[in-house]
């Protein structure tokens, strides 16, 4: 029987572990992304492993989520990061030069390999043909330090393509459909696997925008084959020579299997407050906006500002409309520039930003309270924008800019005027130089760290004692994100380096008081979080995790776990477990408190273990699913001390 592209990259990269849907596999790592809202941790955690230079074939570090410089945290920690990259051997991406992902695609990826990244929409890059995957962060320096990468084997979720996409409908509306179709969390621990014959209808940037958003649908990664198109792309990047094809053998086949026929496809909206919750645009058009913005690593290519100048070209937006446009790269935006769509979306009444993800993440142009902000981003979590009673809709870039002209949301297909036509530039600008390389190893060896006064030392874990007796300090529902366990934005980001002070943060926008209660019994044994399904959803970040575990997080209960969040607490010396029956989640309530017995022994012993609600005769069954290898290092504290013993021996 044939392979599938999935299945083609994970055999050749297979070092332990058997290629059956569920069983933990550990695989070789060709190269790592880190960004500087986790790459400080993961530099931090290189120097604490005693690592002196990446094992990888090509690690990079970009600065494109804390970009402004209201005092000097985030400077300093560009400075940090760019003596890191610098000592452990890594590509260094400076401010402005762009997002980490159209970045790394342009410049470093490669059809045929790894790619593990310390941010969750890593898996953009698996538009290239790659097998790209977002971690946390200390997954990701134990990929730089060489160690392989432990992920349970994916079921692989083939989409068939046909078809071609009408006119005024795009790439964002192809993953919107699949959100619409499937929710937030029904891919969890599948890879998406896009083929057929509209494939080569979808250009490779058409497929970042497709791949990116799979996080969203809870998906381990998301595969695109390595055709003529990218191809095409690697050319026009001047990097010919590193395609390979790489396509599905004639009989190969799916764990499951649908089909999208682009041609039956209209725009579509995400309304508030998350992905999964998509409807036609129509169905909510005259809806008054306060802001529309276009940009972000869900919708990177140069069509799609294009397009949306093209949109907005000769005219001028509504009154009162924030129209913010955020380029991409550094690259693109001199391509924007000398085509005259820079112009025209100046003339039109917009705001234009540096490259950077910007307000993706909540650094700049937040939206006024109870207003309605258009956005081409991948995620409207609640209070991700940067303001708390946020409503933020995700829609394509057509949308974005017919809504901008009159308004309300606005059915691009409704505009009084024909389809614009977009083409690329004659000869696109690249830009090899938005990568500063990796010194020679003797240069790396005499560079200093650069560590500002912002920069706090990894505090010491303890290990998981045999007995324990905690109190549940919150008790939460459904699809909570990491966005909510620990906020992005210019309020919290900055101190991505100091974990005592970004402590502070944690659960604010669920319940304010939890920091302050945490911090009451951190000392006197810690205490356990309940939450229901799909707990930890959205961005890698390893500070949702760690934050909660500063504060004295012990255990978390919950329905399930979204996969990066759920190993990043084992990482860090959490234990994930889920209730065996889902109904128990009803008999807990905050304040109980929980005694697990001879904890230590019985998580070895069985998967299984009672846990006993003390003074009210309660006791209900959770589950873990952590590998041996997991177990070992959970028992000892984390990962970091694990990494610790091994290193002296």
């Amino acid at each position: 029987m044939g392979l599938n592209v999935a299945q083609k990259l994970i055999k050749d990269h297979l070092v332990s572990g058997e290629m059956t849907p569920g069983a933990e596999i550990g695989l070789k790592i060709d190269q790592t992304l880190t960004q500087d809202a986790t790459g400080t941790m993961v530099m931090l955690e290189l120097e604490a492993m005693g690592v002196d230079r990446a094992k990888t074939e090509a690690s990079a570090q970009y600065v494109d989520h804390n970009l402004i410089q209201e005092d000097s945290k985030n400077p300093d920690d560009h400075l940090f990061l760019q003596s890191a990259a610098k000592r452990f051997g890594l590509y260094y991406s400076k401010p402005g030069n762009g997002v980490s992902h159209p970045v790394h695609m342009q410049r470093l990826a490669r059809p045929g390999k790894t790619l593990l990244g310390s941010d969750s929409h890593t898996c953009a890059n698996g538009c290239m043909g790659m097998l790209a995957i977002g971690a946390g962060g200390i997954d990701v320096a134990m990929a730089i330090a060489g160690e392989p990468f432990y992920v349970k084997m994916p079921k692989v979720w083939g989409v068939k393509v046909t078809g071609e996409l009408p006119d005024w409908v795009s790439a964002k509306d192809v993953i919107l459909e699949m959100l619409r179709r499937h929710g937030v969390k029904a891919a969890a621990n599948h890879v998406f696997e896009y083929y057929g014959p509209g494939v080569k209808n979808l250009s490779a940037m058409d497929r970042h925008v497709i791949a990116n958003m799979g996080a969203e649908l809870g998906a381990t990664g998301t595969v695109f084959p390595s055709d003529e198109e990218t191809r095409r792309f690697m050319k026009q990047e001047q990097r010919e020579d590193e395609w390979i094809e790489l396509v599905a053998d004639e009989d190969a086949t799916y764990d499951l299997e649908e089909e999208i026929n682009l041609s039956e496809l209209e725009p579509m909206i995400a309304k508030p407050t998350s992905p999964g919750n998509v409807v036609p645009v129509r169905e909510v058009a005259g809806e008054p906006i306060y802001q529309s913005y276009i940009g972000s690593s869900a919708n990177p290519g140069y069509r799609d500002f294009a397009i949306a100048s093209k949109i907005v070209g000769g005219r001028k937006v509504a009154e009162n409309i924030s129209f913010d446009l955020n380029p991409t790269s550094r690259q693109m935006l001199l391509d924007l520039s000398k085509e005259g769509h820079i112009a025209n979306f100046i003339q039109a009444g917009g705001r234009l930003h540096q490259a950077g993800c910007n307000g993706c993440i909540g650094m700049g142009q937040a939206p006024a309270t109870g207003r309605n902000s258009l956005r081409t981003t991948p995620r409207n979590f609640p209070g991700r924008s940067g303001t708390k009673e946020d409503r933020v809709f995700l829609v394509s870039p057509e949308t974005a800019a017919a809504s901008a002209l009159t308004g309300v949301i606005t059915d691009p297909r409704t505009l009084d005027m024909k389809y614009p036509n977009v083409k690329e530039p004659k000869k696109p600008t690249v830009d090899v130089d938005l990568l500063q390389v990796p010194l020679p190893e003797e240069e790396a060896k005499q560079v200093e760290l650069v560590k500002g006064p912002n920069i706090a030392t990894i505090p010491k874990m303890n290990a998981l004692p045999q007995d324990l007796e905690i109190p549940i300090l919150l008790k939460m529902g459904d699809d909570i994100s990491t966005d909510e366990i620990l906020a992005g934005g210019a309020r919290v980001l900055p101190y991505r380096s100091n974990l005592p002070e970004i402590s502070k943060f944690c659960f604010e926008i669920v319940d304010e008081t939890y920091y302050d209660r945490a911090m009451k019994i951190r000392d006197q044994g810690g205490h356990a979080i309940v939450g229901g399904q799909n707990y930890g959803q959205g961005s890698s970040r390893e500070h949702a995790a760690l934050a909660p575990r500063y504060l004295g997080l012990k255990v978390a209960i919950v329905k399930d776990f979204a996969r990066i969040h759920w190993q990043n607490l084992a990482n860090f010396g959490i234990l994930p477990v889920t209730f065996v029956d889902k109904e128990d989640w009803n008999v807990l309530e905050q304040g109980d408190v929980l005694q697990f017995n001879q904890l230590r022994d019985k998580i070895q012993e069985n998967n299984q273990l009672e846990v006993k609600v003390k003074g009210k005769d309660k006791t209900i069954k959770v589950e873990h699913a952590l590998s041996p290898r997991q177990l070992e290092f959970i028992q000892m504290g984390g990962l970091i001390n694990w990494v610790k013993e091994r290193l002296n021996r």
